[in-house]
């Protein structure tokens, strides 16, 4: 069987995004690997083996065009006002909170936040098959 390992987004400032993700998730330098013309950095918390990659490419001045196919990272957390407020008095902007129903019930209770590099984030409440 295959295991997700870990997702790679491509960053322009290494600094300003590590501050971001420590910030936001918690998450940590796991490694960092440096080649000629790139960098990969691994960040990770204690919750979950799975990683993010962060791959940072030498003398790239310009953003990176995200393209218009709606993607996302997505993480669950305890207490999803909790950490909206928190994420809020950091400064990062989280959107508003949205809640999902499906059959009268709720299926999700979530909201978004953007990294610097303009990234979505879904921080979703831990529930049913968001665990």
């Amino acid at each position: 069987m295959a295991k997700m390992i870990h997702s790679m987004i491509r960053v322009l400032d290494e600094a300003r995004s590590v501050d971001f993700y420590n910030k936001a998730f918690g998450l940590e330098i796991a490694d960092r690997i440096a080649f000629e013309t790139f960098t990969l950095i691994y960040l990770s918390n204690a919750e979950t083996g799975f990683e993010l990659e962060l791959t940072v490419n030498q003398g790239r001045t310009e953003p990176y065009a995200l393209g218009n196919a709606y993607g996302h990272l997505a993480v669950s957390v305890a207490e999803l006002k909790d950490e909206h407020a928190r994420m809020t008095t950091l400064g990062l902007n989280p959107g508003k909170i949205v809640e999902l129903n499906r059959d009268g019930k709720v299926f999700a209770l979530f909201f978004f936040v953007t990294d610097p590099d303009g990234y979505k984030i879904e921080v979703v409440q831990r529930h049913g098959r968001f665990q």
